[in-house]
């Protein structure tokens, strides 16, 4: 006598069962190199790296005297050391070490705050300003090694690609919004 047909289709699936397991959910993986985060952080580490070699030997600067000798020499006023943390993205106390180590070297000084005399406030000192001056040409000259595998429209379409995602993110874009803002 022949089993309804459900019964069949039943006996079969449990015989393929037997010689192939259900297939496992597959773990998802990310993969780093095509996660953007990733290659932007990756970038931005290496790129670091390169230009402090252009301070750190020759200058005796590490990475954050370099974060508060920069954000103090593009601007036109004195500063606070919150301020250059929130600039420059790295933690307060980074910066007070770099801040410490910059006023030994006599390469920035503390002003009052007119407006608040509890606060003082961070400048280059005529020596910083020098360092400054003689360490931007190199800087910009390492910058464009560094970017020297992309034609000139690529750079400006990477220029312009970064400042739409900066913009996504509100980010402060320019030196005189972060001025206004005191922010970046």
């Amino acid at each position: 006598m022949a089993r309804p047909r459900s019964e069949a289709s039943t006996d079969a699936r449990k015989e393929n069962t037997k010689d192939h397991p259900p297939a496992k959910k597959k773990i998802s993986r990310l993969d780093l190199f095509k996660f953007v985060p990733f290659r932007l952080n990756r970038l931005a580490a290496e790129v670091s790296s390169a230009l402090s070699a252009e301070y750190q030997a020759r200058y005796g600067l590490d990475i954050p005297e370099w974060r508060v000798l920069a954000t103090l020499g593009f601007r036109d006023h004195a500063c606070s050391a919150q301020y250059i943390a929130q600039c420059t993205r790295t933690h307060k106390s980074t910066i007070s070490r770099a801040v410490t180590s910059l006023m030994k070297k006599q390469i920035i000084e503390r002003v009052e705050n007119a407006d608040d005399r509890r606060e003082f406030r961070l400048r280059l000192t005529r020596k910083g300003t020098d360092l400054y001056e003689e360490l931007i040409p190199r800087l910009l000259r390492r910058e464009q090694e560094i970017l020297s595998c992309l034609s000139v429209p690529e750079r400006k379409a990477l220029a312009a690609l970064l400042g739409k995602i900066e913009a996504s993110l509100d980010l402060v874009q320019t030196s005189q919004e972060a001025d206004a803002k005191e922010a970046y």
